[in-house]
């Protein structure tokens, strides 16, 4: 198994450039591939390669405008 590298939450955040505490949420609910050694959660090679491929989608930052409402002719 030379060459199997796992990634602790904080280094694989780095690497996907998202914040540790959305990956470990996304972790916890099982939306995204993990691997935990005993209670220790660690990501794979594999587990980033998936994250990456999935694109998980990205919460909404801002509330959408309704559209315009046409008034009645006066």
């Amino acid at each position: 198994m030379s060459g199997l590298h796992l990634y602790t939450p904080a280094e694989a955040a780095r690497v996907l450039q998202v914040r540790e505490s959305w990956l470990r949420k996304k972790a916890a609910a099982r939306v995204i591939p993990c691997t935990f050694v005993g209670r220790h959660l660690r990501f794979s090679e594999g587990d980033l390669e998936e994250i990456i491929r999935s694109g998980s989608p990205q919460p909404v930052t801002g509330r959408r405008r309704p559209p315009a409402r046409r008034g009645r002719g006066l």
